[in-house]
């Protein structure tokens, strides 16, 4: 949704003209004030932390070789209740456990038994992640790499149309492997969603750049079952497919995400699976039911402008360019914050950006975060081709600009602004 940047003329797309600023030319981008490398900041709580599972209720668990274990009891998971069922790992079926109000989510803990990391994790159809028959232990591939991310501030939207939201800041980091040495660049955005039932969705955009200076595009997409503090996860990487790096295009990879709260760093190890074939035993995450799925894909749908609703004043920082790659030509404008006016009045922060397809028919895809003067936090998708942008909005479901999650909007194309773009959204009729 933001401008272009070319070391030559403007770009034009659309009709729209793409006006290069003063100093943030570059194929490559230069070192702007957004996904940079960098440190510091201070640390979100771990992932998950919120609805985890408490300890079991009285009983003794199954004995070995099967007898009758008696391991119910209630678990800790907000808006859901533990099951009587029996255990994936075998060893006697368990007793009922003491259900209270809710929904239990299929196959996150039978009775007497907790999440495995051992298990083959099979996630809800509408969170997928690219793997529905099931995300496998990853450390029963081969390494690819290991990543440690320095983690800025956490911003704890609240609980909003699809469940407890957060957004943490990414403040660089550093990637090493066999085959693969890169940094990790500062403006990433880690999207961690907590369900009623406990378990987690999670959303990872990032942006590496390789020892060879090759850019990376990291999309991520994880889960954890209620009860499990570390995430496993897909990476989808983009690099120019002429890279020495393009087998990142087409791997099969698996990885793990843990979050260390005392030394501020987030932790992610990669494996390939290719080889490793999905099986038991086995973990299925269920999403609560009555709760509106968050969406992986952008939204398909249209309208013309009615009432403005508010207006973004954006700064962006220097390009940064993929090059040509599966899905085309990606380009990335770093999103370095900006005001709001309107029905909302406040700031954009800095953090996120637009990963943008600028080949064939021209796809931007903005991801950043407004906060209000009073105090409450908006997500903002915005997403499509010129002249059909579509954004789609989450915040706090109880909070005063509630209304923006009914996601009945259409958005401006980006214009001209100091320093960036102006963007208003619209009511859509």
């Amino acid at each position: 949704m933001f401008r272009v940047r070319s070391t030559s003329a403007a770009l034009t797309l659309a009709g729209v003209g793409l006006v290069a600023l003063p100093g943030c030319d570059g194929a490559n981008g230069g070192d702007g004030t957004a996904f940079t490398a960098g440190s510091g900041g201070v640390t979100p709580a771990v992932s998950g932390a919120a609805g985890s599972v408490s300890s079991a209720g009285a009983g003794s668990a199954a004995g070995p070789g099967g007898g009758a274990g008696n391991a119910g009891g209630n678990l800790g998971v907000a808006g859901s209740v533990s099951s009587a069922g029996a255990s994936p790992t075998g060893g006697g079926a368990a007793g009922s456990g003491n259900a209270s109000a809710g929904n239990a989510s299929a196959g996150n803990a039978s009775a007497g038994s907790a999440p495995t990391p051992d298990a083959t994790w099979v996630p809800d159809p509408s969170w997928s992640c690219g793997m529905p028959d099931g995300l496998v232990p990853p450390t029963r591939g081969e390494l690819v790499f290991d990543a440690t991310f320095d983690l800025g501030d956490t911003h704890d939207v609240g609980a909003t149309q699809y469940g407890h939201r957060r957004v943490v800041d990414v403040r660089g980091g550093s990637l090493t492997g066999p085959k693969l040495k890169a940094s990790v660049l500062t403006g990433g955005l880690e999207l961690e969603l907590t369900l009623a039932n406990g378990a987690v969705e999670l959303e990872q955009l990032h942006m590496l750049r390789a020892s060879d200076n090759t850019l990376i595009y990291l999309r991520g997409c994880g889960l954890a079952p209620a009860g499990e503090t570390t995430v496993r996860f897909v990476p989808d990487f983009e690099v120019a497919t002429s890279s020495a790096l393009a087998w990142l295009n087409t791997g099969k990879f698996v990885g793990t995400r843990t979050v260390d709260t005392a030394a501020k760093k987030l932790t992610l190890a990669v494996y390939d699976v290719s080889k490793v074939t999905a099986g038991e035993p086995r973990t299925t995450l269920k999403d609560p039911a009555g709760v509106a799925n968050q969406p992986w894909e952008c939204s398909t749908m249209t309208g013309a402008k009615g009432e403005s609703v508010f207006t973004e004043s954006v700064g962006i920082g220097s390009s940064l360019a993929v090059g040509a790659s599966k899905r085309g030509t990606r380009n990335v404008i770093p999103i370095t914050g900006g005001s709001v006016t309107g029905r909302v009045t406040g700031k954009v922060l800095a953090g996120g950006a637009d990963f943008q397809i600028v080949s064939g028919a021209a796809k931007l895809d903005a991801r950043y975060t407004l906060a209000s003067d009073d105090g409450e936090l908006i997500v903002i998708r915005n997403c499509g081709p010129f002249g059909a942008l579509i954004p789609q909005f989450e915040t706090r479901a109880d909070g005063p600009y509630a209304f923006l999650n009914a996601n009945t909007f259409v958005s401006s194309d980006p214009g001209s602004a100091a320093g960036g773009v102006s963007i208003t959204m619209y009511e859509r009729k």
